[in-house]
C-alpha cells in the first residue's frame, strides 16, 4: 500500500471513484458530496461530543480514594495506567491509519478521533494530578516496566501497529483495523466496569463521571471502525481473512480476561473471575457479530452479568451523560448541544 499524497492534481473526486483505501482522490476535503452516507451522521455525533475534562469535579474523590481498600487502590492505579497506554498509542497511531484513507468524509472522522484520544490523555493526567499522591504519580505511567502482565498487553497491540509501520502491506493494514476495533470495543470495558462498580457504591463519583465521557467517545470510535471494516468487507470480500480475525479476537479476549483477573480477580466487591470471564466473552461475541460474522466465538455466552452497571452508565436526564455502555449505539452528550455540520443527505 502507498500512503495518500498530500495533494494529487491528477486525482479524481467523483463519487464513482471514491474508495476508503486505494482511491485516486486529490486529497481535497470535498465534503459537499459523500459516498458513505453514515459518515455525516457520525460526524455530527463526534462534534456533539465535545467536552472539557476540567468541567468534571474530582474534588469529592480525594477523600474516598484514601479510604479505598488495598485491592481497590491497586486496581484503580493499574487500570488507570493501562487506560493511559491505550489512549497514548491511539493518539499516536490514528494518524498513521489516516495517511492511507482516500475518502475525505472518513479522513475527517479519523482526525476528530485522534483529537478525542488526546483529550482522554489530558483527562487521565487531570485524574493523576488531582487524586494520586505525588510520590506515586510517575509510577502510574511506569507500571508496565515492572508488571509483566501489563507489559505483555501493551506489547501485543503495539507490535500490531508497529508491523504496519514497518511493512505497509494490505494484510498488515487489515490487522491494524481489526486491532483498533478490538481496542475500542473490548480492551477498555472491564476497566470501565471497575469505575462504574465503585460509583454504584457511592465511591469515586467524579472519576466515574469522567469515565462515562471517555466511554462515550470510545463507543463512537468503535462504531467508526465497525463501519470502515464492513465497507471494506463489502467492496473487497477477501480483504479480511476470517481466521485471522477470529484469532485476533480470541487473543484480545483472553488477554483482557487474564489482565482483569490479575489486577482485580475476586478481590473487589461485585466483580469476580467468573463474571469477568462471562462479560468479556459475551462482549467479544457481540463485537464479532457487529462485523457481520456468523456464529459465536464463545458459544453459550449470551448474557451480560453486568447489566446493573450498564444501567448505571446509561443514566437519564438532561444534566448527565447518556452512555449506552455496552451497545454500539450512540446518543447525544448533554454537556454540549450538537453543532451544525453537514447537510442531511
Amino acid at each position: 500500500m502507498k500512503s495518500q499524497k498530500l495533494f494529487d492534481p491528477n486525482g479524481l473526486d467523483t463519487l464513482e471513484s471514491r474508495e476508503i483505501i486505494g482511491g485516486k482522490s486529490t486529497n481535497i476535503l470535498n465534503l459537499n458530496n459523500v459516498r458513505f452516507k453514515w459518515a455525516p451522521k457520525l460526524y455530527r455525533n463526534f462534534m456533539g461530543n465535545f467536552w472539557v475534562p476540567e468541567k468534571v469535579d474530582l474534588g469529592n474523590d480525594k477523600e474516598p480514594y484514601k479510604h479505598l481498600t488495598e485491592h481497590e487502590i491497586k486496581a484503580y492505579d493499574e487500570i488507570l495506567s493501562f487506560l493511559i497506554f491505550l489512549d497514548s498509542i491511539q493518539t499516536n497511531n490514528i494518524g498513521n491509519i489516516n495517511c492511507f484513507i482516500t475518502a475525505p468524509e472518513i479522513k475527517v472522522l479519523l482526525s476528530i478521533h485522534q483529537y478525542q484520544e488526546a483529550i482522554h490523555s489530558q483527562s487521565y493526567q487531570y485524574i493523576v494530578e488531582t487524586l494520586i499522591p505525588k510520590h506515586k504519580r510517575e509510577l502510574i505511567y511506569d507500571y508496565w516496566r515492572n508488571d509483566p502482565v501489563l507489559l505483555e498487553r501493551n506489547r501485543y497491540i503495539a507490535e500490531v501497529y508497529q508491523s504496519f509501520l514497518d511493512d505497509s502491506s494490505e494484510e498488515n493494514f487489515a490487522r491494524v483495523l481489526i486491532a483498533n476495533y478490538l481496542l475500542e470495543g473490548i480492551y477498555f470495558y472491564n476497566g470501565f466496569n471497575f469505575f462504574y462498580n465503585l460509583a454504584s457504591r457511592n465511591l469515586m463519583i467524579g472519576t466515574s463521571e469522567m469515565v462515562r465521557y471517555i466511554n462515550r467517545d470510545e463507543l463512537s470510535h468503535c462504531i467508526l471502525f465497525e463501519f470502515i471494516i464492513k465497507e471494506l468487507k463489502k467492496s473487497r470480500p477477501d480483504f479480511f481473512n476470517e481466521e485471522m480475525v477470529r484469532d485476533m479476537f480470541m487473543t484480545a479476549t483472553e488477554q483482557e480476561i487474564n489482565w482483569t483477573n490479575h489486577i482485580i480477580g475476586d478481590n473487589i466487591l461485585g466483580i469476580s473471575c467468573e463474571t469477568t470471564d462471562q462479560h468479556t466473552k459475551w462482549l467479544s461475541n457481540e463485537r464479532y457479530k457487529k462485523l457481520g460474522y456468523k456464529g459465536q466465538l464463545y458459544p453459550n455466552y449470551n448474557k451480560n452479568p453486568y447489566k446493573h452497571l450498564h444501567d448505571l452508565a446509561d443514566t437519564k436526564g438532561d444534566a448527565t451523560v447518556k452512555s449506552n455502555f455496552f451497545e454500539a449505539t450512540v446518543s447525544a452528550y448533554a454537556q454540549s448541544s450538537t453543532v451544525d455540520g453537514w447537510d442531511d443527505f
